[in-house]
């Protein structure tokens, strides 16, 4: 006898396995896709917000201040309806990749600001003075420093977006969340087993994001 048929309602998680695991496939894709698309505008948006361009520095800041004030629903709810609206036509994945993408990226981009204020001043003035432009003393010089103290929040913020990944379910995107919720409308004598269920596929990556943002920060951790 397997011990886990004695868990009420289990069998409602075993009979519909190819659901979760489908569920499960889909929040890792939206994940990763996110996550690179997020960390490579928010790189640009940090680039821009402490850029000696004026506008640039406005755009960024604008961009960064609006869209950390609108709440996620809101911001997939566009990507969903009303970009296929104007004529978007892809399917719902992509365009909450897309939402959950911009959603991040100036959260992203915070972090990488917070770690690039982090390096002494005297570093960049000291590459000015041997001649060095914006963008060879920021690649060169500033980023290599800022990186070490980067990382660590940068895996927060990833860690936030593996659990809004679940609002895309409420978008008709089959994520872990959406799966769950089907198979619990479908038993309802089995809701508490299949969210639990659930929570544990979430805990199962944001865990191992704690502890791998846990040993990176070992690693990278800077004296002050």
């Amino acid at each position: 006898m397997n011990p886990l048929d004695v868990i009420p309602g289990f069998d409602a998680v075993t009979d519909n396995w190819p659901r979760f695991w489908g569920g499960f496939v889909t929040t890792l894709q939206l994940l990763a896709l996110s996550g690179v698309g997020a960390i490579v505008i928010g790189f640009v948006i940090a680039a821009m917000r402490i850029s000696p361009v004026g506008s640039f520095r406005a755009f960024a800041t604008v961009y960064t201040e609006a869209i950390r004030n609108i709440p996620l629903t809101l911001v997939l709810f566009f990507c969903a309806f009303v970009l296929p609206y104007l004529g978007v036509g892809i399917g719902y994945f992509p365009l909450a990749v897309i939402g959950l993408t911009l959603y991040t990226s100036p959260f992203v981009a915070e972090a990488v600001r917070s770690g690039v204020n982090g390096v002494p001043v005297g570093q960049a003035e000291a590459a000015r003075s041997i001649g060095l432009g914006f963008s060879q003393t920021l690649t060169l010089v500033i980023m290599p420093q800022a990186i070490r103290m980067v990382i660590p929040p940068l895996i927060n913020v990833i860690i936030a977006l593996t659990k809004n990944t679940s609002v895309a379910g409420g978008f008709f995107v089959a994520e872990m969340f959406a799966a769950g919720r089907f198979i619990a409308n479908d038993r309802g004598d089995a809701v508490i087993t299949v969210l639990l269920s659930v929570a544990f596929f979430y805990l199962v990556v944001t865990i191992t994001l704690g502890r791998l943002a846990a040993v990176v920060e070992k690693k990278v951790a800077v004296l002050r």
